[in-house]
């Protein structure tokens, strides 16, 4: 029997920070019943309309995912109705709005580019009835891309939704299968794998918070920069949500406290190691970064 994507990655100590998909914003569709491994155009979604919800939103930086609520995902085809996020996720600057869409095709008129700018009102005023929302929790549970993402997701899904009832979503793709279960934290777009219980991520982004178990990176960094701040907070002992800004490129990172406080930070990167990305793939070599703070 083959070796799920998930303990081959965890066997060889693959390190989390520094996978999270980089996105400055968020747009997330209800969409009940069976998604399929591309569920934007493989689901009960009209696949015309969700193919270009996601090209638009890929335009603009901004991550296209498919929720529903855990649980059973009957989908009776009566409505058209669902509910929609929209998310901007830089520190300092993020915003959450929720609400409902009469059609998926309504999602279109939404201001992609004030999105991925964090222009609140203007986003707003393209797509009125949203409202501004408590931060919600998206756990990846589709297991038609990843066997991992359902096994071990789902419950972790039910689990957070019983303790956090409303504000919990099974989503499509969270990027990183092997790092199951994974979650997504809203507005803030910080990742999380290999979780054991979501419902404290949420409690701590509610009390502007980062809870470090598991820690993936912020969306709005690419991957060297997600290690850069991940190093200082751990090493500095800082744990606010907002507390930290980032900027660089390459392996020269400077790492920014809203108290005054700077760090340049060096980030290196080598592999070592193989693992598959996902159930049924070929082994590829595992990315490791080594860290210097000046």
């Amino acid at each position: 029997m083959e070796e799920p994507c998930s303990s081959a990655s965890f066997a060889v100590d693959e390190p989390l920070v520094g996978s999270a998909p980089v996105a400055t914003g968020w747009i997330c569709l209800e969409q009940d019943g069976p998604w399929g491994a591309k569920a934007w155009t493989d689901s009960h979604l009209d696949p015309e309309i969700g193919a270009a919800i996601e090209s638009v939103a890929g335009l603009h930086g901004v991550r296209p995912s498919l929720i529903r609520r855990p649980g059973r995902h009957a989908d009776p085809g009566i409505s058209t109705s669902r509910r929609v996020l929209v998310a901007h996720s830089r520190p300092g600057s993020a915003w959450l709005l929720a609400g409902r869409v009469d059609s998926p095709a309504d999602v279109l008129r939404l201001d992609f580019g004030a999105v991925a700018a964090g222009d609140r009102d203007r986003a707003l005023a393209s797509l009125p009835g949203l409202a501004t929302a408590e931060p919600q929790l998206l756990v990846c549970t589709n297991g038609t891309r990843d066997t991992c993402c359902a096994r071990l997701g789902r419950p972790i899904a039910a689990a957070a939704a019983a303790s956090h009832p409303g504000r919990v979503w099974e989503v499509t793709h969270t990027s990183g299968h092997r790092f199951a279960p994974t979650t997504v934290l809203l507005p803030s777009g910080s990742l999380h794998g290999r979780v054991l219980d979501a419902a404290p991520l949420l409690a701590a982004e509610s009390a502007g918070a980062l809870d470090l178990r598991g820690y993936r990176g912020r969306s709005v960094w690419p991957a060297a920069g997600q290690v850069a701040e991940e190093h200082v907070r751990r090493e500095f002992g800082v744990t606010g949500l907002d507390d930290l800004e980032v900027s660089g490129a390459d392996s020269e990172w400077t790492v920014s406290h809203r108290d005054g406080r700077q760090w340049r930070v060096g980030v290196t990167t080598y592999v070592d190691g193989e693992r598959p990305e996902s159930c049924g793939k070929v082994s590829k070599p595992v990315t490791r970064y080594s860290v210097t703070v000046h």
